[in-house]
């Protein structure tokens, strides 16, 4: 599935230096929070990012390229920060919450069997369907036009960059299959982008010994 994600032009043409980390994992065994996750999660908490950080920073500038304001949605990784430790979900959500914070890096964290085709980072153009909730209920709701976001053949997966994430694809304790999108822009090096990817797979095979992982590195066309 890695291998078919793709970054457009168009997203290539307002940020030329992002790259995104794909990490594919199979055969997991989630579950509820636990203690060593709440661990990770207080040990990244205990780091000391804060939304100052200049990763961070570069993605406020991208979300108001594109016509977001970040102060009122944040890119996830500048809201996990804000939050000390951040929230308990599950093995695998903490896993990879613990990484984005310890990183200053957006990561995301997508079930492969909800997937229908593959990954793709777009701007929208206001029509594509995003699976949510508004007070406890299922809505349908869709992102504004020239918007960054995150699809597959159904429709939105995240909408503005790594915003929100759609209820349709979110890991969950019966995640056997997942998708993790580590994203980069400068100044991080690829470098770093590389180590917290290797530190995500290591924190994978911990909860799931048997896991297989595969990973590429995804640039603009």
């Amino acid at each position: 599935m890695i291998e078919a994600i793709w970054i457009d032009e168009a997203v290539a043409a307002l940020r030329p230096d992002f790259r995104v980390l794909a990490v594919a994992a199979y055969g997991l065994r989630n579950g509820p929070s636990d203690a060593a996750s709440r661990e990770l999660l207080a040990e990244a908490g205990a780091a000391g990012v804060t939304p100052a950080h200049e990763h961070i920073v570069a993605w406020q500038d991208a979300y108001r390229a594109f016509g977001a304001k970040p102060q009122r949605t944040r890119p996830s990784v500048d809201a996990l920060v804000r939050r000390t430790p951040p929230p308990e979900v599950n093995l695998i959500v903490d896993a990879y919450n613990s990484v984005s914070v310890r990183h200053a890096l957006p990561v995301g964290g997508e079930d492969l069997t909800r997937y229908e085709g593959p990954a793709r980072l777009i701007r929208a153009t206001g029509d594509e369907p995003f699976d949510t909730t508004d007070k406890g209920e299922p809505v349908v709701d869709h992102p504004e036009i020239g918007e960054v976001v995150w699809r597959d053949d159904r429709g939105v997966t995240c909408r503005r960059w790594n915003w929100r994430q759609c209820v349709r694809t979110r890991i969950t304790e019966d995640t056997v299959d997942a998708l993790f999108l580590l994203e980069r822009l400068a100044p991080m090096p690829l470098e770093a982008l590389s180590a917290a990817g290797e530190e995500l797979a290591g924190l994978l095979r911990t909860i799931s010994p048997l896991v297989r992982i595969e990973s590429r590195l995804v640039s603009p066309a």
